[in-house]
Parts: structure tokens; C-alpha cells; sequence
């Protein structure tokens, strides 16, 4: 019978240890970097600023500069900037110097359609089903049955700041159905 001996093509189990343990490591690594993207895809951007609100965007996505905003805009305009949850919310410029100190979601109250300021009527008229509302975004002619959601808008570091409008509607009198 032949003896085994230590040899020099076998490693011994500290080297053998340490291969595994670099193997599991690496296989570790490839895969965690694999499902990392995977999770993230889940987990909800985090928006705001200061306060909890969100800062306004234009069109490409970009923060809405209110020095800008009031250079290139006339007393009274309501323009569309990405507000609340990504919700089209219409900035109203109530001076040469300020915005007002809300926003009005564009979306009518009826059937969700996004509801485009009419200039010459002086309201906002919903193409979907010819729902109205006033200067202010409170209804004025049905279907829809509700007045639109407002927000607070007010002006940090140069940039417009939406957070949740949750108190009485000053339009109506009436608690906030948004909030």
C-alpha cells in the first residue's frame, strides 16, 4: 500500500479556504451589482426640497427660476410648470415682482383631462367635456364637480417651491377634498 504524503500538488485546506471564500466574494459582488439597478427601479425617487415641498420644473425638466419666470412672463399669466407628483400645476404671476402664493392643478376634476387657460374668457375650459372654471380654478360649469387642487407656491433660493395645500379652499369656504 502506498502512503499518502504531503504533496506539493495538493493545497492544503488554508489555501483552499481562501480560494472559496474569493470565490464567493466575486460571484457576491457580480451578482449584488446586478440587482442593484433592479431594486432601485422600485424605490421612488425622493422629490422636494426644503420643507418637504417640490421645486417647480419647465418643460425639459429643469428648475423653474422665478427671476427668469418674471422676466419672461406678463402680469396674469398662468403657465404650466411640472408640480405635486409630477401634476401639471399652473404658476399664476400676480406682479411684476412676485407670483401668487399658490399653484392650480390642471387637472379637471371630471375625467382627468389636463384643462388649458383660455386668455380671451378669462377661465380655464376643459376640451374634454366643456367643464369651467374661474381665474382661480374654482368650477363654474360642470360635469365636473369639484374646483381644481390648489397648492402653496412660494419662492427659496430663487426657485418655486409647491407643497400640499391642506387648509380651507379659499375660493369655496370649504375643507380641502384634495388633502
Amino acid at each position: 500500500m502506498a502512503q499518502f504524503s504531503e504533496s506539493a500538488d495538493v493545497p492544503d485546506m488554508g489555501r483552499r479556504q481562501f480560494m472559496n471564500l474569493l470565490t464567493f466574494g466575486t460571484v457576491t459582488g457580480v451578482a449584488l451589482g446586478a440587482l442593484y439597478p433592479v431594486v432601485n427601479y422600485f424605490i421612488p425617487p425622493a422629490s422636494g426640497g426644503a420643507g418637504g415641498g417640490t421645486v417647480a420644473k419647465n418643460e425639459l425638466g429643469n428648475d423653474v427660476l422665478v427671476s427668469q419666470f418674471l422676466d419672461s412672463h406678463n402680469v396674469g399669466d398662468r403657465t404650466l410648470v411640472q408640480g405635486l407628483k409630477g401634476d401639471p400645476t399652473y404658476i399664476v404671476v400676480e406682479s411684476k415682482e412676485a407670483i401668487t402664493d399658490y399653484g392650480i392643478n390642471a387637472i379637471c376634476t371630471h375625467l382627468g383631462c389636463v384643462v388649458p387657460w383660455n386668455v380671451a374668457e378669462n377661465k380655464f375650459k376643459c376640451p374634454c367635456h366643456g367643464s369651467q372654471y374661474d381665474a382661480t380654478g374654482k368650477v363654474i360649469r360642470g360635469p365636473a364637480p369639484k374646483s381644481l387642487p390648489l397648492a402653496h407656491a412660494k419662492v427659496a433660493e430663487d426657485k418655486i417651491l409647491l407643497t400640499p395645500w391642506t387648509e380651507t379652499d379659499f375660493r369655496t369656504g370649504d375643507a380641502a377634498w384634495w388633502a
